[in-house]
């Protein structure tokens, strides 16, 4: 059974920086693509950013591109978000994500972690 365990969140001011980690077991890491979703009060689950099983692939939405960075380390079964330049509009839980198929590009996601939550301030 897959577990994704997020953790990093926190309040920050705008302007600052976090890294979200998200631990995982239960499957062979390094075979499955992961990724970062956020949803803000209110509104739908939106994508962050994925990274691809051995993490030569990336992708990230618009909105975040050049301001968060996704990496994963398969040695210590852990993807990460960096996160800089914050608004107040980042505000948000965020969770983890793993693909539900080995190997698989674009990833569809199948399991979830239960979240961290992002606040910033203004």
């Amino acid at each position: 059974q897959v577990q994704l365990v997020e953790s990093g969140g926190g309040l920050v001011q705008a302007g600052g920086s976090l890294r979200l980690s998200c631990a995982a077991s239960g499957r062979t890491f390094s075979n499955y693509a992961m990724g970062w979703f956020r949803q803000a009060p209110g509104k739908e689950r939106e994508f962050v950013a994925a990274i691809s099983w051995s993490g030569s692939n990336t992708y990230y939405a618009d909105s975040m591109k050049g301001r968060f960075t996704i990496s994963r380390d398969n040695a210590k079964n852990t993807v990460y978000l960096e996160m800089n330049s914050l608004k107040p509009e980042d505000t948000a839980i965020y969770y983890c994500a793993q693909s539900r198929v080995r190997r698989d590009w674009p990833p569809d996601f199948g399991s979830w972690g239960q979240g961290t939550q992002v606040t910033v301030s203004s």
